[in-house]
C-alpha cells in the first residue's frame, strides 16, 4: 500500500499553477496535465484552498498559488490533502493474539519505530518547498531540450 497519490497530485496542481501562472488555469486544463478527472481535481483543489495554498474562485475559471512557491513545502501540501491522519502513516494490525509472545508485545515494539519513521518522513518534507519542485522541473525541461 502506497501514500494515497493525492499528495503527488496536490504537487502537481501547485507546480502547474507556477509554471502557467499567465493562463487560465481551470480544473479542465490542470486535469488534462494530472490526465484524470477534472472532479478528482476540484476535490484536490478543494484540499487546497482549505489550507490556504489556492485561491479559487467559484464559476469563475482559474486557480491561483494563494502564498509565493518558497513558502509552501511539501509537508503543508501533505497535511493539506489529508495523506494520513496524525501518527497513523504506518498502520499496526489490530487485535494480535495476547496468548503469543510477539503477539502480546509487537504493538510496543514497532509503534516507537513507526512514528520515528513518521517524524524522518514530515520534517524531510518540511525542508522541500514547492519552489525547488518546479525549479527541478524546469531545470529537467531544459536538460530534455538541450540533449535534441
Amino acid at each position: 500500500m502506497s501514500i494515497s497519490s493525492r499528495f503527488a497530485v496536490g504537487i502537481h496542481i501547485l507546480s502547474l499553477l507556477e509554471i502557467n501562472k499567465n493562463e487560465v488555469n481551470s480544473s479542465e486544463f490542470i486535469a488534462s496535465s494530472v490526465n484524470t478527472n477534472p472532479v478528482v481535481i476540484r476535490k484536490i483543489m478543494g484540499m487546497l484552498k482549505s489550507a490556504g495554498l489556492v485561491n479559487v474562485r467559484p464559476g469563475i475559471a482559474g486557480a491561483e498559488l494563494a502564498k509565493p512557491l518558497s513558502d509552501i513545502s511539501l509537508l503543508d501540501v501533505y497535511k493539506a490533502v489529508n495523506v494520513v491522519k496524525d501518527k497513523e502513516l504506518f498502520g499496526v494490525h489490530e487485535k494480535p493474539n495476547p496468548a503469543c509472545l510477539v503477539g502480546r508485545n509487537i504493538q510496543n515494539a514497532i509503534d516507537p519505530l513507526f512514528s520515528f519513521a513518521q517524524l524522518a518522513l514530515e520534517k524531510t518534507l518540511g525542508q522541500v518547498t514547492i519552489e525547488d519542485v518546479v525549479t527541478d522541473i524546469l531545470n529537467k525541461e531544459k536538460a530534455n531540450n538541450n540533449q535534441v
